[in-house]
């Protein structure tokens, strides 16, 4: 078997795309396209701490990303503590890999630090809308995704835990979150024991377009994902088989389908609104 690190860059894009482009990169920092290329979620890690000093260069790497206007509207709380990393672990029903992670990060959504720079200005908040919700998801979903892109560039692996959310009231009270700070994700943090294991995605044409949004084949380009998926990566076991039965050619799209034909965080919403925020 080839491991991914062992594998050029070409290979790397043919493994994750069926339309992969061609490599004319001579002089780009090949190693961390390498590293953003084959990386894959990691469940299993090695009993081993992750040292400190990595963390607090992480969480820099991090914070040096992207953010709207200048904002800085997220936090990362690293849950050195044993027993909240346990307490965390037992709030992610079905994930009991999360346990055994050395290190547990929350990425939050933090409007709170802009309303007390207006209450310390003595100045009005004017934008006591969805925006400023929406505005704080989207830095702490780049914080999560520098990190993640820095930890795997230095041989760590990680693996994010949305079901974080399935639980916000219970994480927000134990992690002390106060108004209009909210958990966006978990992160678990490790050495892996194994090479990570490159999932295939959807074709870029289907992802990536050009001037204008299209959908043009897209059911046909699904289909084809759905195969080529299949064959490369099965699924081990079918969700909810017990309620659609079993399929023979079972893919990423019933995977999907059956995800999400049941309802998940529907009072999401309500905790949101609970945190302080405007959601119109």
């Amino acid at each position: 078997m080839t491991h991914a690190s062992d594998s050029n860059l070409q290979d790397l894009l043919s493994a994750r795309y069926d339309d992969a482009p061609e490599v004319q990169v001579a002089d780009a920092p090949i190693e961390l396209l390498h590293s953003m290329i084959s990386r894959g979620s990691c469940r299993a890690f090695q009993d081993k701490p992750v040292p400190q000093g990595i963390l607090n260069l992480l969480c820099a790497a991090a914070m040096a990303s992207p953010t709207k206007s200048d904002l800085q509207q997220r936090d990362i709380i690293l849950l050195q503590s044993p027993v909240l990393r346990a307490e965390l672990a037992s709030l992610v029903s079905g994930q009991s890999w999360v346990a055994d992670a050395p290190m547990i990060a929350v990425f939050c959504g933090n409007n709170r630090r802009q309303r007390l720079l207006h209450d310390w200005h003595n100045v009005p908040f004017a934008n006591d809308h969805i925006d400023a919700f929406f505005n704080a998801v989207g830095d702490a979903a780049i914080a999560l995704g520098a990190f993640v892109t820095a930890a795997e560039a230095v041989g760590l692996g990680c693996c994010p835990i949305s079901a974080v959310r399935n639980e916000a009231r219970a994480l927000s009270e134990f992690l002390n979150l106060p108004k209009h700070v909210f958990p966006f994700a978990g992160l678990a943090i490790g050495y892996p024991k194994e090479p990570a294991k490159i999932a295939k995605r959807l074709p870029l044409s289907a992802t990536c377009h050009v001037d204008r949004y299209r959908e043009d084949g897209l059911q046909e380009a699904v289909e084809t994902y759905d195969t080529a998926r299949r064959e490369a990566q099965p699924y081990s076991t079918q969700r909810l088989a017990e309620k659609f039965g079993h399929k023979d050619d079972y893919g990423w799209s019933d995977d999907k389908v059956r995800q999400y034909s049941q309802q998940e965080r529907a009072d999401f919403g309500a905790y949101i609104r609970a945190q302080g925020f405007k959601l119109d």
